[in-house]
């Protein structure tokens, strides 16, 4: 068999197109020279082949070392800890219109403002108080431990060092006080940062987190399996609100981590109303509620979910 080799130079269609190539780019060539040497015939030139041909664009290599935050270490073994829970989610939209507007009013006739976030967390208390079933810690025995107060850790950020930082804090026995207790609450712990802690359980705290990783999610593991132990450190309820951050509809989804039960609050967004003529504009709440299978079955949580619904939407607490 007679081995082929043919090429650029003797293949029949490419040695046709070879002279055509050529002489364009001797002309592009010289039109380039051309444009060089006389200033009015550069303008054209750029005009004719366009800002491609105009200039190079070089992407810069100038960079900055930011140190990665000590508190954010805790953060990383929540997730390595609850990475294979089996979660739950449901994605609702609940007519949260009365409560604002109550919210609303209560600024303009007071001048003082009570946090949105407060409000779902008084709620949130309430509900899963009344199905304590949702919030139920496991302990070595394999039993479920129902706590009669409701403790939540909410997602508050503060500033550490001028960097914004969101830390984790527990509100107790949030089924037990008022939607402006809780917002006092937070508002001290936004304005005092990290300084809310005593000086010696600030140095432990420090002290844990310099550990290796691998101590570090051994002991979390281990105070997991306390209950009493695990609802005093972390709560029993995560709440985190994503909303506050961008304005229009939009759900959450939560991480998976160490809490049985987590509420994340999204955005808010207006729909036409039923049943009236014409339709009056609500206001709707994105709200994702996941929970773990392991700990609650689905009946129990939709029972929940539709207390916590009822609540909002009736505006609880603010009447």
């Amino acid at each position: 068999m007679e081995r082929s080799t043919a090429g650029p130079g003797n293949h029949p269609g490419l040695s046709l197109l070879a002279p055509l190539c050529l002489s364009a780019c001797q002309e592009e060539a010289g039109s380039w020279r051309w444009a060089r040497s006389d200033p009015e015939a550069r303008v054209g030139y750029h005009q004719r082949m366009g800002p491609k041909s105009e200039c190079r664009v070089v992407s810069s290599e100038a960079r900055r070392r930011v140190a990665f935050p000590l508190e954010r270490r805790l953060v990383l073994d929540t997730l390595r800890l609850g990475h294979r829970q089996p979660m739950m989610h449901g994605l609702l939209e609940v007519d949260v219109t009365r409560a604002r507007t109550l919210l609303r009013e209560l600024r303009q006739r007071s001048g003082e403002g009570l946090s949105f976030t407060a409000f779902v967390l008084a709620c949130l208390g309430r509900a899963v108080a009344a199905h304590p079933e949702v919030h139920a810690l496991r302990d070595w025995l394999g039993r479920s431990v129902l706590f009669e107060d409701v403790d939540v850790t909410t997602m508050i950020e503060v500033d550490v060092e001028g960097r914004p930082f969101a830390l984790a804090h527990v509100i107790r026995a949030v089924n037990r006080r008022s939607p402006r207790e809780i917002h006092d609450e937070i508002r001290s712990i936004q304005h005092g940062g990290p300084d809310w802690m005593a000086p010696g359980m600030r140095a432990a705290f420090k002290l844990v987190l310099r550990m290796p990783g691998v101590l570090r999610r051994l002991v979390l593991r281990g105070l997991l399996r306390f209950p009493r132990l695990a609802k005093r450190h972390v709560g029993t309820v995560l709440l985190t609100a994503v909303g506050m951050f961008g304005g229009g509809p939009g759900w959450g989804w939560s991480a998976p981590g160490i809490h049985g039960l987590s509420i994340v609050v999204g955005g808010i967004a207006m729909r036409a109303g039923a049943g009236t003529d014409p339709p009056v504009a609500r206001e709707v709440l994105c709200l994702t509620v996941s929970a773990d299978h392991n700990r609650v079955d689905g009946a129990p949580m939709s029972r929940f979910v539709r207390d916590l619904r009822t609540r909002l939407e009736a505006a609880d607490g603010l009447c």
